[in-house]
């Protein structure tokens, strides 16, 4: 079923909906990753217009469970904001670690991180905090918040806690039956 949805620039959506309902194929067809018909826009560019490499360095994912292609962490990176790494509690001495030896909330907030530093003009965020304690959960809220305000970014981010989005959304969206309804 076809789905229309606007974000505005600085808007944080957040989308929720039971397992399979649909949320993290959503974002892999806004991000380009999943063929797909209908048609996405960033800025009124349509995501035809553009190299898919080109799109995703404009529209940024980060999915529930994230990638790592070098066992050194610095390696993942083009640069480090150390501003950003020392408000999730990183050291710069972190990019010399083993991917191997960072726990799950580790590579977590890191891959948010490296999500970051590409500097996306729009954020996909599936379930970015899943794996995290509640003061990594704020830290990480805040961080996307600052990024957000900063950046002017939209932001469409999966979470099925109903606290969160209410800390974290302008609007609310549920996918239904393969619908995706308003929240009120």
């Amino acid at each position: 079923m076809p789905v229309t949805l606007t974000i505005e620039p600085g808007e944080c959506v957040c989308l929720s909906g039971s397992s399979s309902a649909g949320k993290t194929l959503l974002l892999r067809v806004i991000a380009d990753l999943d063929p797909h018909e209908g048609e996405v826009y960033l800025d009124e560019i349509a995501c035809q217009s553009m190299n898919a490499p080109q799109w995703r360095g404009q529209v940024g994912m980060l999915p529930a469970e994230s990638f790592w292609w070098s066992e050194r962490v610095g390696d993942h990176f083009g640069q480090i904001d150390i501003t950003q790494w020392h408000q999730l509690m990183f050291e710069p001495q972190v990019a010399d670690w083993a991917v191997s030896r960072l726990s799950t909330g580790e590579r977590q907030r890191l891959a948010l991180l490296r999500l970051l530093s590409g500097r996306p003009k729009a954020l996909l965020l599936d379930e970015p905090t899943a794996s995290l304690d509640p003061d990594n959960v704020a830290r990480v809220e805040q961080l996307i918040e600052d990024y957000r305000a900063a950046h002017k970014a939209p932001v469409l981010w999966v979470s099925h806690d109903r606290q969160q989005i209410s800390r974290v959304s302008n609007r609310h969206f549920r996918i239904i039956s393969g619908r995706v309804e308003a929240v009120s």
